[in-house]
């Protein structure tokens, strides 16, 4: 096996473990604080979420991956972009400090004020730790990260769960993200038994911040974007509005993010390693396209299928608004791998320039299509997240034609036979909901009809994507 594929094997399998894992735990955790928390404990959160999103990319100034996309990343390279993440962090933290009281004032909530004064400490700890997972990635070393990742989320998640039992109430919540990020500086730090140096030299930043001042103005536009509609729900609606928005929108991004952030992890360095061989950079964009759809498709079709008893039984009655909005925004999330290994490929090949001129067009169509689903309420406003989806799938496929020599029309004939036998496993799940029984009984017969219509149609037309992740199972089982 070459080392390309046995990187590629290697990393995907323990980035895997490492995003499932975590998620894991932490959707477990989601749900018992799911029902010990309102919904409006949760909006809280949400409305702090564009703060925090596009604070983490400014304090990261797109070093993390110039660094990664580096073929060697010299002592001097991590020294400065450490030095530049912390500092940029200590001076964000009390600019969020300052504004708090306005942020409290815009949504009419007093009690966000000290809410975000704590939770935004969390953005000094985790400037401490970016270059050891960014050094962790060049390597492809996801295993170090998996058992790190799940730890700190297992044992702040415990601590989240206690103070929720005790009536902290949003508080929980807020502690539980400081403790998280506590516990990975601290593992990370002593599991390497490394710590950037102090130094800092002006051809590194230059050389950095060349390759990632444009994706920092991509990433902040993207940010801004991804965390927008909690600012309208928020202030348009109420808390508990945006509460169960937020609540279905994190049960429909575990499996679309986590694949996507998987082959987004692993692909990067790989492919970074592939950014001068055109012909084996399409070699492996194809399988990785394939690969991602034929997992990601069917898993968001099947959790639109079975959305209602999920959530009644995790989540409880009172959460049952989020149903419907669960259902419609599995149409815009099952397209982010194809997005995310498009974007990968323009950051392979250097093109900073076009990935940000790709979010500025894609984030203008976005803005529009919300303003336009504003009318229509949180059901129009998934719905314009879905539209959104395909327009910004197709852009992305436009922009990246040309470096693979691969149509638009070439890359939907790829993800086709899974988009289309995802539809029909969707429809025979969905249709197991409407029987009269228990909704425990209805959501594992629902997952046992639609993985066996889709893996065996899948083996009986011997479909490629299908062959090729059981050519790397048995691969990992020899070795």
């Amino acid at each position: 096996m070459s080392s390309i594929a046995s990187k590629s094997i290697h990393g995907i399998i323990w980035s895997a473990v490492e995003r499932f894992s975590l998620q894991g735990v932490q959707f477990f955790i989601g749900i018992v604080l799911a029902r010990l928390l309102s919904p409006s404990d949760f909006g809280m959160i949400g409305m702090l979420s564009i703060f925090m999103s596009v604070s983490q990319t400014l304090i990261d100034c797109g070093f993390s991956n110039a660094l990664i996309r580096l073929k060697k990343a010299s002592s001097k390279d991590y020294g400065t972009a450490f030095l530049v993440n912390f500092s940029i962090s200590v001076l964000i933290f009390f600019v969020l400090f300052c504004v708090a009281p306005f942020v409290a004032s815009f949504y009419k909530m007093p009690e966000l004020q000290p809410v975000m004064r704590v939770f935004a400490v969390t953005l000094i700890i985790n400037a401490l730790f970016t270059i050891h997972k960014v050094r962790l990635t060049r390597n492809v070393d996801f295993k170090t990260q998996s058992k790190i990742s799940f730890c700190a989320a297992l044992f702040s998640g415990i601590l989240g769960i206690v103070l929720a039992y005790k009536g902290f109430g949003v508080w929980s919540l807020v502690y539980q993200a400081v403790c998280n990020s506590l516990l990975n500086f601290v593992l990370l730090v002593a599991g390497l038994k490394w710590f950037p140096s102090f130094v800092f030299s002006k051809e590194s930043f230059r050389s950095l911040f060349g390759f990632g001042s444009k994706l920092l103005v991509a990433s902040i536009i993207s940010s801004i974007y991804s965390n927008l509609y909690n600012i309208v729900i928020g202030k348009q609606y109420s808390a508990s509005n945006l509460g169960f928005y937020t609540r279905a929108e994190s049960l429909g991004n575990f499996p679309s993010q986590n694949v996507s952030g998987i082959l987004s992890r692993v692909t990067f360095p790989i492919l970074s390693q592939l950014q001068d061989d055109c012909k084996r950079l399409r070699s492996i964009y194809v399988k990785y396209l394939q690969i991602s759809c034929f997992v990601v498709f069917p898993l968001m079709m099947g959790l639109a299928a079975l959305a209602k008893p999920l959530i009644i039984l995790l989540l409880g009655e009172k959460w049952m608004t989020s149903v419907l909005l669960l259902q419609i925004l599995c149409f815009a999330l099952m397209l982010d791998p194809i997005c995310s290994i498009n974007l990968n490929l323009l950051y392979v090949k250097g093109r900073s320039d076009l990935v940000l001129k790709l979010e500025i067009i894609k984030k203008t169509i976005a803005v529009i299509i919300l303003v336009l689903s504003l009318p229509f309420g949180l059901v129009g406003l998934c719905t314009g997240r879905a539209i959104y989806g395909v327009v910004a799938t197709t852009l992305n496929m436009t922009y990246t034609k040309s470096f693979i020599d691969l149509s638009i029309l070439g890359q939907v004939k790829l993800i086709l036979p899974s988009m289309l036998l995802s539809f029909l496993m969707a429809g025979a799940s969905y249709s197991v909901t409407l029987m009269d029984l228990n909704y425990g009984i209805l959501l594992i017969l629902g997952i046992l009809v639609g993985m066996v219509l889709y893996l065996g149609i899948a083996k009986l037309l011997h479909m490629e994507s299908m062959e090729q992740l059981l050519n790397i199972a048995k691969s990992k089982i020899k070795a």
